[in-house]
């Protein structure tokens, strides 16, 4: 994404068009499109070519964006888990990963970046009906793999508001649910987490449309993504009226929830009636 948002930058500065960009690699129009959104793997011969293209000699420039193209093509860790994930998930995860801050609405069930182990493997034995155990222990391996962004050296900032149904609806056993809801209070407490609990005594609320996460990155070329998951596969928008709506959204949901110490406060008075 990175990478395809540089060469964006640098063709419309050279008031090239896509067809014109598409023609000098021996491509469509459709193909630039993808390569700038960062949806397709790149050739190293053509992104050379296209920095001719657009006017680029700077060797130490060329270089630079050249070995984003070879970094783009490698692997990501959670690759080694694409047998056991969806076909849209390796490209959340490595969103993810990417994201400087991570602001999500979950209503369902916890957010995967903060549920214990036994309440990920209730949640994964649920979605993985007639899985083999092994494979739920890899998708389950995989979702605590996730969750060392948020105690790696450059821990994304993390807002989350969970509707109180998610912390209602049991997933395992009681101790399952307790040994969740304590997580939650500890987790809770780390200066790069802000969880707040949107309590059913609110009512209706702007969270209406149900589970969304928008992604954040460090680069500034980089356009925010809102991350939807369906039953069947998941949408990835950028543009930025709709990034705008869930941002409001989201932003109505932070001011109308009780703030992180009154949020900590419910999540102990549940901790006591389960």
């Amino acid at each position: 994404m990175l990478l395809g948002s540089q060469l964006r930058r640098l063709r419309e500065a050279r008031g090239i068009t896509r067809e014109a960009a598409g023609y000098s690699i021996r491509a469509s129009e459709s193909k630039i499109s993808r390569m700038e959104l960062g949806r397709v793997s790149f050739k190293t011969r053509d992104v050379e070519d296209l920095l001719t293209l657009y006017g680029i000699t700077d060797e130490a420039e060329r270089e630079q964006l050249v070995s984003l193209a070879r970094e783009a093509n490698v692997a990501g860790w959670w690759h080694s888990y694409s047998d056991v994930l969806p076909t849209w998930f390796p490209t959340y995860v490595g969103l993810e990963g990417a994201a400087h801050l991570i602001r999500a609405y979950e209503v369902q069930f916890v957010h995967g970046l903060l549920q214990t182990e036994d309440y990920a493997r209730a949640v994964v034995r649920r979605g993985m009906k007639g899985a083999s155990e092994a494979d739920v222990e890899r998708r389950v391996t995989l979702r605590l793999e996730r969750q060392k962004y948020l105690v790696a050296e450059n821990a994304p900032d993390v807002h989350i508001v969970l509707d109180e149904a998610a912390l209602r609806r049991p997933y395992g056993s009681r101790e399952v649910m307790r040994g969740q809801l304590q997580h939650l209070v500890e987790i809770s407490e780390h200066p790069n987490v802000r969880l707040q609990i949107m309590p059913f005594s609110f009512g209706g609320h702007s969270g209406e449309g149900g589970p969304f996460t928008i992604l954040s990155f460090p680069e500034s070329d980089l356009s925010d993504v809102v991350y939807l998951e369906q039953l069947t596969s998941a949408l990835y928008l950028d543009k930025r009226e709709d990034v705008a709506q869930y941002e409001l959204a989201l932003k109505e949901l932070q001011q109308d929830s009780p703030g992180p110490d009154e949020s900590r406060d419910l999540l102990r008075g549940l901790l006591q009636l389960s």
